[in-house]
């Protein structure tokens, strides 16, 4: 079975954009690109994915006026980078930061949480001074600014309030954990497959 990675997508995408009064006599295209960037990136869309960055405006329509409104409004064609997460996906992100109860990894655009539970089978020990989880027999342990591979396990995408998004990862399983991990047991097996020669 491949593994699969989080998905980035470059999309082009519609949408009517509202360009204020006072940044009116200012390049049309800036303005726009600052407008969509400040609205979407960091949004999230249940159908499109989590917005990472607005990166180019194609095509501006003719601008339109709506009665009591000093704003015009632009039919515009735009660029954007989102990321969609799926179940089951296997993704690598950044610890961020750890605390007694597991871990945070930035994914880019949003945060997700790796439970002590789901770092590894060993008892795990919270090393407050140093920032780091420790297994008890292994001695391995994650610490922040750890590249980690982990697969999503429960993911609950908020629209409305990004920031209340819960994405809950696990690294319990073979192929998965800090790259320092992967790179001894692939050590290990080399060794293993040379040595039973």
């Amino acid at each position: 079975m491949v593994a699969g990675e989080a998905m980035y997508y470059r999309l082009k995408l519609a949408d009517k954009v509202r360009v204020p009064p006072h940044r009116l006599g200012e390049d049309l295209g800036v303005v726009i690109l600052n407008v969509l960037q400040e609205q979407l990136e960091g949004s999230i869309d249940k159908d499109l994915g989590i917005f990472i960055a607005v990166t180019k405006v194609f095509d501006i329509g003719e601008g339109e006026l709506v009665p009591g409104d000093g704003a015009v409004y632009y039919d515009v064609t735009f660029e954007a980078l989102v990321l969609r997460l799926a179940l089951q996906e296997i993704v690598e992100g950044t610890v961020v930061e750890t605390t007694s109860f597991g871990s945070f990894i930035s994914l880019g655009p949003i945060d997700a949480m790796l439970h002590v539970s789901q770092i590894s089978d060993d008892f795990i020990n919270y090393d407050e001074k140093n920032g780091r989880l420790i297994c008890q027999e292994s001695k391995r342990f994650i610490a922040v600014g750890d590249v980690v591979r982990a697969r999503v396990v429960t993911l609950s995408l908020t629209e409305r309030e990004p920031r209340e998004s819960k994405i809950g990862l696990t690294m319990r399983q073979v192929g998965l954990g800090p790259a320092t991990w992967l790179e001894e047991e692939y050590e290990k097996e080399k060794g293993a497959a040379h040595g039973g020669a």
